[in-house]
């Protein structure tokens, strides 16, 4: 009866422990959050294109996850809407994989367009040639577009500091050229 009893419990005990093997491989398996929603619009001249997501053809409705790899067809434009962090629109042709941690959105951008429609924070895309671009609500890249070019802070008002340095230069030798031409005379008391 002892020996019955053993062997009940431990097939009971290694049934219990493949259940929560399976389990939380499934648990882990999951892609994780999701990061938006995939609106698709215009008209493709073929009938067969269709914006794909990691390969699989797409419809409006679709929930998007990070690291997901958006392709969209020439004749049709793909939205992405990602909630408090902002709207991505993929213009025709375009090969785009996003990604997405807590609010901050970026993305590698292979081919096409991409334009940030809105934004909680600048969205960061690195483009086919390597380069990041930092983009802002209403700014828009390309796959080859440059390296952005390290502008001059500007000074104040809004003017670049060598605006300002012309200015003061030009002050200055004003004040000097006057101060050089007054009269010597002094004031009769």
């Amino acid at each position: 009866m002892t020996v019955e009893r053993l062997f009940r419990r431990g097939i009971t005990v290694s049934l219990v422990g493949a259940i929560l093997v399976v389990s939380s491989m499934v648990a882990l398996a999951a892609p994780g959050q999701p990061a938006g929603v995939l609106t698709v619009s215009g008209r493709s001249t073929s009938p067969d294109a269709a914006v794909t997501v990691n390969g699989e053809p797409a419809k409006s409705g679709r929930t998007i996850f990070s690291s997901g790899v958006i392709t969209t067809p020439e004749g049709l434009t793909a939205t992405l809407d990602l909630g408090k962090a902002g709207r991505l629109q993929l213009e025709p042709g375009t090969t785009f994989t996003l990604n997405l941690n807590d609010d901050k959105v970026g993305g590698q951008l292979t081919s096409g367009n991409v334009s940030v429609l809105t934004a909680g924070q600048n969205v960061s895309i690195r483009n086919a040639a390597g380069d990041t671009l930092t983009l802002g609500t209403g700014d828009s890249a390309a796959a080859n577009s440059p390296a952005p070019s390290k502008k001059a802070k500007p000074g104040p008002g809004g003017l670049d500091w060598w605006y300002w340095a012309a200015i003061i230069g030009g002050v200055t030798a004003v004040i000097v050229a006057v101060a050089a031409t007054g009269d010597d005379a002094s004031p009769t008391r």
